[in-house]
């Protein structure tokens, strides 16, 4: 075949076009998932054959920010931005028809990886929803002056991906316990077509920091795709959306994520103590999978005719909490490069540890429910080559639409 050479202006054009083309579809596929469900939902309930509990109706959302520069450096896990919307708790079973195509075409490959999932959909003390997340990470070397490959430090990556997922959150009366389950799959792009070279360069542009000078180097252009399944664990605490008064609890959790992402096995646990509690799983930093919303206890939106809500309405509430994870990694494409072709990579650390410590806010603001979640967390060395052990700062702010 012969190749076909484009003038030397032509280049730099088709470049920019490429980036920002990836760009505009990834947002058009994040924002338009929501707005294809709720037609798709509204076309169904017109027929008359779905209830409107029994549709996706988003019902709220999360944006996180995690930075180094919160703790004063700027180098490995750099900046992380997401962004999530939640639906609805969804009673029962499910009904397929009622259900948008990317969401139906996710169900049945739950269904089809794991049949237990939904074997007990039937009882109505368990509820279900479905999150979509959209997010951005970058990683960097510490030397932001260098142009050169620094082989013995961290490779320059960035990952662009869009995620969904469904939890499912169910009491188990015989333990006195309550169990939130998840699934999500991840699809993305890593290299230069995840865009964090020009969104590093413009934050820097704006804070007036100097720009890293070295993303010539960065990872090369792959698809990404990660599957996630997580469990938490936790005692029952009853129906209301708070626990009122001073209280304490913990929450155990193990996790599976299998892709060229990240493929790791994961154990944890977090401590909360404060005033009104929420009746939920907890914070946690931004992670490659399973980044969930859980099911409501109770609405924390309510309603004349939310008796759960009338009953124990949630108020205004504020918590210290305590995380400690445990992580076996057999993959991680910011350490270990391109799966499908050679790159720069560093020599990862099997077992790394992360603990993270902070402060949650929840009350009400005109008439929404609002939640403020800062934390700084600490993670042990990733790689052989690394220098002291990373910390960076992480804020997540959610609302109840």
């Amino acid at each position: 075949m012969r190749a076909v050479n484009l003038p030397p202006t032509t280049m730099p054009r088709l470049k920019k076009y490429s980036l920002s083309q990836a760009a505009w579809l990834l947002m058009l596929l994040v924002c338009m998932t929501p707005a294809n469900a709720q037609a798709s939902n509204d076309d169904a309930s017109s027929t008359g054959a779905c209830k409107a509990d029994e549709v996706i109706r988003f019902r709220g959302g999360t944006a996180r920010l995690e930075n180094d520069r919160f703790t004063g450096t700027d180098q490995n896990y750099t900046n992380g931005v997401a962004f999530t919307a939640v639906s609805h708790d969804i009673v029962g079973k499910l009904k397929p028809e009622c259900l948008p195509a990317p969401v139906r075409l996710q169900a049945k490959l739950i269904t089809l990886v794991n049949p237990g999932f939904w074997a007990d959909a039937e009882d109505p003390a368990h509820t279900q929803n479905v999150v979509v997340r959209f997010g951005q990470s970058m990683f960097t070397p510490k030397d932001f002056s260098r142009t050169d490959l620094i082989e013995d430090d961290r490779p320059y990556a960035g990952l662009l991906y869009v995620g969904m997922s469904w939890n499912r959150r169910h009491h188990e009366p015989q333990r006195n316990s309550e169990i939130l389950d998840t699934r999500e799959i991840t699809l993305g792009v890593i290299g230069p077509l995840a865009l964090a070279q020009p969104t590093q360069d413009l934050v820097h542009d704006v804070m007036g920091v100097d720009r890293f000078l070295g993303w010539q180097n960065q990872l090369k252009n792959e698809p990404a795709l990660q599957l996630a399944m997580d469990r938490k664990f936790r005692d029952y605490r009853g129906t209301g959306a708070i626990q009122p008064g001073f209280a304490a609890d913990s929450i155990r959790s193990l996790g599976l994520r299998l892709g060229n992402i990240e493929t790791s096995a994961t154990v944890g646990i977090e401590g909360r103590l404060g005033w009104n509690l929420p009746n939920d799983f907890g914070s946690y930093p931004i992670r490659p999978g399973a980044e969930n919303r859980p099911p409501s206890a109770a609405s924390i939106r309510g309603g004349a005719d939310d008796v759960a809500f009338a009953v124990n309405r949630p108020r205004a509430g504020a918590h210290l909490f305590g995380t400690l994870e445990t992580k076996l990694v057999l993959h991680d494409f910011s350490l270990d490069g391109n799966l499908f072709q050679s790159s720069h990579s560093v020599t990862r650390k099997p077992w790394v540890v992360q603990a993270a410590v902070g402060v949650s806010v929840q009350g009400r603001v005109a008439g929404h429910g609002v939640k403020l979640a800062v934390m700084r967390v600490y993670r042990t060395r990733e790689y052989e080559e690394q220098g002291p052990r990373q910390a960076y700062g992480s804020v997540a702010l959610s609302i109840e639409f």
